[in-house]
C-alpha cells in the first residue's frame, strides 16, 4: 500500500470514529466516508444535466430540440473556450452540499463531489483526447484563508481516474475579484478580465487542455483562465465544472 492509500484509509478510519455512519443531509439514511456521507435516497435528488444544451457553454434547456445551438449568453460574449460541460445543476441539495464543502470545510463531502463528476467526466476525456487538466486557480489569499482549492483537489480525482496529468503550476490568479454571485453577466466579465495572467517561464506542454472548476455561471471565470492558457501555449481549452449555475 502506498503512502497516499495508507493516509487516505487513515483519514476515513477517522472520520468514521467521530462520525457514524449516517447521511450528513437527511441524518437517517445510510452513507459512508467513501460515499461522501450522502445516502442513496439523497442522491436521487441530484438534477443530471442532460441534451438539449447550449453546444458552446453547456446550458441546458428544456423542450424538444435535435439541432445543435447556441445561446444568447454565448452569441453575445466572446470565450476563449471551445466548448464548456457541467454534470449536475447547482441548486437545492447539491448547491448546499457545494457551498457546505467550499465555505464551511465540510470536506467529508468531497468523495461523493468527486465521484459524480468522475463518473460522468473521466470516459469522455479520456475517448476525446484531452492531454492535460488545469485547475483554476484561486488567489494565495484566498487559498491561505480557506487552506484548500476545491478545484485543484476535484482535479487530482479526475485526473487519477482518466489518466490524465494535472498542471497547477501554469496560470496564476492576480486579483481577488469582488463576490460575483449578484453581478450581471457583463459586470462578471469585467471583474475577471485580467484576473489571470499565465505563470512567467512556464510553458502549456500540451495542446488540449481541460479547466477543471467546481461551479460554471456565466463562464466568465473560467474564459479570462482560459486565455491565460493560451497565452501559455495551449491550441484549445475546453471546461468540465461539477455543477452549473443556471440563470435563466
Amino acid at each position: 500500500m502506498n503512502l497516499e492509500a495508507a493516509a487516505h484509509r487513515t483519514a476515513e478510519a477517522a472520520l468514521a470514529f467521530f462520525y457514524p455512519e449516517a447521511c450528513q443531509i437527511c441524518e437517517t439514511g445510510h452513507a459512508t466516508p467513501a460515499e461522501g456521507y450522502v445516502c442513496t435516497t439523497c442522491r436521487r435528488n441530484l438534477r443530471f444535466i442532460t441534451e438539449p444544451l447550449c453546444d458552446r457553454c453547456g446550458l441546458p434547456f428544456e423542450g424538444d430540440i435535435s439541432v445543435q445551438f447556441e445561446c444568447t449568453n454565448c452569441c453575445n460574449l466572446k470565450f476563449h473556450f471551445t466548448r464548456a460541460r457541467s454534470v449536475i445543476e447547482a441548486k437545492g441539495m447539491a448547491l448546499d452540499i457545494i457551498h457546505r464543502y467550499k465555505y464551511s470545510r465540510a470536506l467529508w463531502f468531497e468523495p461523493f463531489l468527486a465521484q459524480v463528476l468522475v463518473n460522468t467526466a473521466a470516459t469522455r476525456l479520456r475517448e476525446e483526447g484531452w492531454e492535460l487538466l488545469v485547475p483554476v486557480p484561486l488567489h494565495p489569499m484566498k487559498q491561505a484563508e480557506r487552506e484548500f482549492n476545491q478545484a485543484e483537489r476535484l482535479a487530482s480525482y479526475l485526473g487519477r481516474a482518466a489518466a490524465i496529468p494535472v498542471a497547477t503550476h501554469l496560470v496564476r490568479r492576480l486579483e481577488t475579484p469582488r463576490t460575483q454571485p449578484p453581478l450581471s453577466r457583463e459586470e462578471r466579465a469585467r471583474n475577471v478580465r485580467r484576473a489571470f495572467s499565465p505563470v512567467a517561464g512556464a510553458r502549456c506542454p500540451a495542446r488540449r487542455v481541460v479547466l477543471v472548476d467546481d461551479v460554471l455561471t456565466t463562464g466568465a471565470t473560467t474564459s479570462a483562465c482560459a486565455g491565460a492558457l493560451l497565452k501559455s501555449g495551449a491550441g484549445e481549452v475546453c471546461v468540465w465544472t461539477l455543477a452549473r449555475g443556471l440563470l435563466h
